[in-house]
């Protein structure tokens, strides 16, 4: 039968420790443990101010992005509640979680130019290298799609005149299209006009690759050795294949000037084997190594 429940009478002391609590295997206590994180601050640095209240630890934004947390107030809400988050920002039980209201600041705001996420993931990268993870020899390269969160009514048709440079006034995402109109991967990646434009997000690009319904999307390129399949690097470009095949070469000189890594060949479907891309991989003396799409 149903007993009678039991209630719990408080102890007036408690002996608690955060780190015991905390599973050998989250995903926090290996970022702890490989990924050194000091170097942060000092990166950091130069977008603080050196008056006024105490900064927020950039370990607290780096859960966000972790665990695909998007919203301010319930990255808020987890820290506060989360014992491992708490463990890894070193909050402790006691220690205050920062208004949800400064986080959206930092992340809109301040980190926006200071290519936070990019010396993050460098510096995995670099101890995956280290560690002997990455053999170098061989690259692969290729494309996901992201979509985008623009809406097909409130676009323009390609061919429709419309004054950008005053949508740019009061648009932030306009004005970065606008000054990336000369970029590989965005702007001059083809003179093509697509069918459709975004108003409110005119770099993302109207597309049907997916074999259903067309939508606005940018494209995620990514750059992985092949000996344990570790990314070494991304870059973000257009959703189309001119834009991902520059961002392919892109990422390729940017290893070789960050890493020093030069691979011997280059693992992709077919559709990146245009004639200037093969002359420069030739160039590079870079193997192609094209596989049919399916």
């Amino acid at each position: 039968m149903m007993g009678k429940r039991t209630v719990a009478q408080e102890a007036l002391f408690y002996e608690f420790g955060i780190e015991r609590h905390v599973p050998a295997s989250h995903l926090l206590r290996s970022i702890d443990r490989f990924v050194d994180l000091s170097g942060l601050r000092t990166h950091l640095r130069p977008f603080y101010s050196e008056i006024g209240r105490p900064s927020i630890d950039p370990e607290l934004m780096i859960i966000g992005y972790c665990f695909g947390i998007r919203s301010q107030r319930r990255l808020c809400e987890e820290v506060h509640l989360n014992l491992a988050y708490r463990w890894f920002c070193g909050l402790g039980l006691e220690g205050d979680v920062p208004d949800h209201s400064t986080f959206s600041k930092n992340r809109h705001g301040r980190f926006r130019d200071s290519d936070l996420l990019r010396e993050l993931f460098e510096t995995t990268v670099r101890r995956c290298i280290e560690e002997g993870l990455v053999g170098g020899e061989g690259f692969a390269v290729d494309a996901s799609l992201i979509k985008a969160d623009a809406n097909k009514q409130r676009s323009a048709e390609g061919s429709e005149a419309v004054d950008w440079e005053a949508m740019a006034e009061t648009s932030r995402s306009v004005q970065e299209y606008l000054d990336t109109l000369d970029d590989a991967a965005w702007g001059a990646a083809s003179e093509t006009k697509p069918k459709f434009v975004s108003r409110s997000d005119p770099a993302a690009q109207w597309t049907g690759a997916m074999k259903g319904h067309a939508f606005f999307a940018y494209a995620t390129n990514y750059l992985i050795d092949l000996d344990n399949a570790v990314i070494i690097d991304v870059e973000a470009s257009r959703a189309i294949r001119q834009a991902e095949v520059g961002a392919a070469r892109t990422m390729i000189e940017r290893a070789q000037d960050i890493f020093g890594l030069h691979p011997e060949r280059l693992a992709t479907d077919t559709a990146y084997g245009s004639a200037e891309m093969l002359g420069w991989l030739g160039c590079v003396g870079i193997q192609f190594w094209g596989r049919r799409k399916r």
